[in-house]
C-alpha cells in the first residue's frame, strides 16, 4: 500500500476551507513566523512578499522569480499546514510568461497561489489580465495539481479605487478559471458585500491589513469566506524590534523588559 501523499492532503484540505464558513489566513514572512502560526492552530498560511522582501533588506517588489520560489518552498517546508503563494503578479507579462512561472510555483507544494493584474503599479488592459489568468489556470491544469487559483484586481490599491470597473474584472477573471477572488484596498463593508454578490457562488479573500471596524464574524456575515492580513504582521513584528532597538541606542535596556511569552527554544526544538 502507497502512503498519502502529503502535500495533496494538504491541497485538498486547503480547498475545502473555501467552500463554508469563514477563515483567517495569517502571512508568515520566515520558517520560524509559519511554524508559530501553526503553533497557534491556524488551518493555513500564506506567503507575504512585503513580509518576505523586508526580512531582506529590501522593499515590496524587489524579488526575482527565482527567489520567490526559494522562498516559497521554505515556507512550504517549515510548516504541515496549506501554503497559499503571493505571487505578485505572476511574473511574466505576456500570458505564456505567466504560465511558465505558475507551474514551477506548483512545484514548490503550495495549495494556492494568487496572480495581480498590475505590474509596476500599472493594471494590465482588462483582455491581457484575463489571458494571463486564463494562462495561469491552464497551467495548474496540466499539471494535475489541485492548486487553487486565485484572481486579484489591484485597482484600489494602485490607483484606481473604481469599484464597478473591479467587479467587472473580477467576474472575467472568474470565468477565466480563478476559483477565488480578491481585490486588496476594498474594505467598506458594502463595497465587500458587492464583491462577494458579484463573484458569487465563487469565494472571496478580503485583506485586512490594519484596524478594522469588522471582526471575523461580521465579515463572515457579509459573505466573505477568507481573511488574510498582507505584511500586517511582519510591520508588527518590527515596529515591535523598532521601539526596542530605538531604545537601545538612547543607552536604555527598558525595551527588553521581560514579559509571558512562548518558549520558543522549545516551540522549535527538533526542527
Amino acid at each position: 500500500m502507497t502512503s498519502a501523499d502529503p502535500v495533496a492532503e494538504r491541497r485538498a484540505a486547503f480547498r475545502a476551507l473555501h467552500e463554508r464558513g469563514c477563515f483567517v489566513l495569517p502571512n508568515p514572512w520566515d520558517r520560524g513566523s509559519a511554524r508559530f502560526l501553526e503553533h497557534l492552530g491556524f488551518r493555513a498560511l500564506a506567503t507575504t512578499s512585503s513580509g518576505a522582501a523586508w526580512s531582506r533588506g529590501r522593499s515590496d517588489g524587489s524579488a526575482t522569480r527565482d527567489e520567490t520560489l526559494d522562498h516559497l518552498a521554505e515556507i512550504v517546508g517549515a510548516t504541515r499546514l496549506p501554503v497559499n503563494a503571493d505571487f505578485e503578479d505572476g511574473y511574466g507579462s505576456s500570458a505564456d510568461e505567466v504560465a511558465a512561472s505558475v507551474a514551477l510555483a506548483v512545484e514548490t507544494g503550495v495549495a494556492g497561489l494568487s496572480v495581480e493584474d498590475a505590474s509596476g503599479g500599472a493594471l494590465y488592459n482588462v483582455a491581457v489580465a484575463v489571458e494571463r489568468i486564463a494562462a495561469a489556470r491552464e497551467a495548474i491544469d496540466a499539471s494535475g495539481a489541485d492548486v487553487l487559483l486565485v484572481g486579484r484586481s489591484e485597482g484600489f490599491i494602485s490607483g484606481h479605487p473604481d469599484l464597478p470597473a473591479t467587479l467587472d474584472r473580477l467576474r472575467a477573471y472568474a470565468a477565466a478559471g480563478a476559483d477565488c477572488l480578491y481585490a486588496p484596498g476594498v474594505s467598506d463593508p458594502e463595497q465587500v458585500a458587492a464583491v462577494v454578490a458579484a463573484v458569487a457562488p465563487k469565494p472571496v479573500n478580503v485583506l485586512v491589513g490594519g484596524r478594522s471596524p469588522l471582526g471575523v464574524n461580521a465579515w463572515a456575515e457579509l459573505g466573505v469566506r477568507r481573511i488574510s492580513v498582507g505584511g500586517a504582521l511582519a510591520k508588527a513584528a518590527w515596529r515591535g524590534f523598532e521601539s526596542a532597538a530605538a531604545q537601545l541606542a538612547a543607552g536604555s535596556f527598558d525595551g527588553f523588559a521581560d514579559a509571558p511569552g512562548t518558549d520558543l527554544n522549545m516551540l522549535f526544538s527538533g526542527s
